[in-house]
């Protein structure tokens, strides 16, 4: 899942694809290098940042919704219910919701259009946040255990308003009320996430703050050596899904530690 930003704040990428074109773009060459989704969001959700309105973001993002859907699948990342209808009718498949289903009525969008729900592990808004991976030590008890138990709770609410096991996705929030190291053990125990929750997991590791546990200093855009290790660790705990910035470095990672990993005669690279 390639990550594009129509936005002029976010934590990576802020202004780097906020006009249409440098937006289409961005598709273009994600789609280029090989993503299976694009995930388009107009609000940024680094922390502090300031809540965007629903007609704001789709001034900014629902034309590249369109333009990106004739390139591919679409997933709309937003916590609102006008901007998800808006760009389901568009022609995105899913809906990234960051907020674990704050508002319930997300779920009702998603089930009337039969879209994919990726449900993210949260607690409170982004906004509310003090700062990078900031967060309590003794505020998860146990995080995977407890991070489990918050996101069934939600997805259970989602069945209830129609959406089916089946179509929901499973994100633990990596940096979302989390500090760095409870994202890092919940991304070590990507294998007990995949088993407990039963259905496909999504981790979104590419560039995030924790990663500066193994370099301190380093800027979102120098964490690309993290975030692909984080990514061949979460694709060998059986993730379904890669959320990355950066998506032909992830994927020519992945792919080649699967070749280097077949039988001698059956190493295929992706296709």
């Amino acid at each position: 899942m390639g990550v594009c930003n129509v936005t002029p704040d976010s934590f990576s990428d802020g202004g780097q694809h906020f006009s249409y074109a440098d937006a289409c773009a961005r598709v273009d060459a994600l789609v280029g290098e090989g993503a299976d989704f694009i995930d388009i969001g107009a609000e940024s959700t680094r922390p502090g940042a300031k809540p965007v309105p629903p007609e704001e973001q789709l001034a900014r993002m629902l034309e590249v919704v369109r333009y990106a859907a004739t390139r591919g699948a679409v997933s709309v990342d937003t916590t609102s219910v006008v901007v998800a209808d808006a760009c389901l009718d568009a022609g995105a498949i899913a809906v990234n919701d960051v907020s674990c289903l704050k508002d319930l009525a997300l779920a009702d969008v998603a089930a009337a259009a039969r879209a994919t729900l990726i449900l993210m592990h949260a607690r409170g808004s982004q906004t509310d946040m003090r700062g990078f991976s900031e967060y309590p030590d003794e505020a998860y008890p146990d995080v995977v255990r407890d991070v489990i138990a918050e996101w069934n709770v939600a997805a259970e609410r989602a069945i209830e308003r129609g959406v089916r096991r089946t179509e929901l996705v499973m994100d633990p929030g990596l940096g979302f009320s989390k500090n760095a190291v409870q994202s890092a053990e919940l991304l070590r125990n990507t294998r007990a996430l995949v088993r407990e929750v039963g259905v496909p997991v999504l981790v979104g590791a590419s560039r995030k703050s924790f990663l500066t546990l193994v370099d301190k200093d380093a800027a979102p855009s120098l964490r690309i050596g993290a975030s692909i290790a984080a990514s061949m660790h979460a694709a060998q705990g059986g993730a379904s899904i890669l959320r990355v910035h950066d998506v032909r470095a992830a994927r020519q990672a992945i792919d080649l530690s699967r070749l280097l990993g077949s039988p001698p005669g059956e190493a295929k690279p992706h296709v």
